[in-house]
């Protein structure tokens, strides 16, 4: 039922069901109400507009997190919707200086489905430690033809051991900038000045792929 309050106050109506009881009952029924400001009315509408709106945005990528197969199944299936490109990084220009010796890289990138940029990049690199100490990734940035410098994310933090080789990948994770590319990728160590760079670092565009 409907109660509509004659004193003009927020809220002017409430709406609720009556249950009734086998041994109870009651001829007459009150309904009080304690007015509250509009403003605080609106307040607590748009919280719950707003948390309502989270809650449909949540179900949906779980939903399609359930659709789509997780770990190696999961980056196939990706790269087969074309969402996730890889590029082998063949002509990279490596500094002689550089403390550790390319063996060999490859570039990604995503985008996500209806979008005309990627969202993410990053680069995996083999790389070969000559020298007699470990050497620990402390930290990495991708540098564009413009100069504008970007830090990346980094992973594993193992150390690649002495007269040894060892995987690391770097990427951005987050809306990244257009960066003009070739790229030159600046990879530095936790303790001491050893670094190594790499030039004309490229990603690949991805493709939707076909039926």
């Amino acid at each position: 039922m409907t109660v509509r309050f004659a004193d003009g106050a927020a809220p002017a109506s409430a709406t609720f069901w009556l249950v009734g009881h086998g041994g109870l009952g009651a001829r007459r029924v009150e309904v009080f109400r304690q007015p509250r400001p509009p403003d605080v009315l609106k307040k607590e509408r748009d919280e719950a507009q707003a948390e309502a709106r989270q809650c449909q945005e949540d179900k949906a990528r779980l939903l399609a997190e359930r659709e789509e197969p997780g770990g190696l199944m999961g980056a196939a299936w990706l790269e087969g919707a074309g969402v996730v490109a890889y590029k082998q990084l063949g002509l990279l220009m490596q500094q002689p200086a550089n403390a550790l010796r390319l063996d060999e890289a490859r570039s990604y990138s995503y985008t996500p489905t209806g979008e005309t940029h990627p969202a993410s990049v990053a680069v995996r690199l083999l790389l070969k430690n000559p020298g007699a100490e470990p050497w620990t990734l402390a930290g990495a940035a991708l540098v564009d033809s413009a100069g504008e410098q970007v830090e990346l994310a980094r992973w594993p933090l193992a150390p690649i051991p002495a007269k040894g080789a060892g995987a690391v990948v770097v990427g951005i994770k987050e809306e990244r900038a257009q960066l003009g590319c070739p790229c030159t990728l600046k990879l530095w160590e936790a303790t001491g000045p050893r670094t190594v760079t790499l030039g004309n670092v490229e990603f690949p565009v991805s493709q939707p792929a076909g039926p």
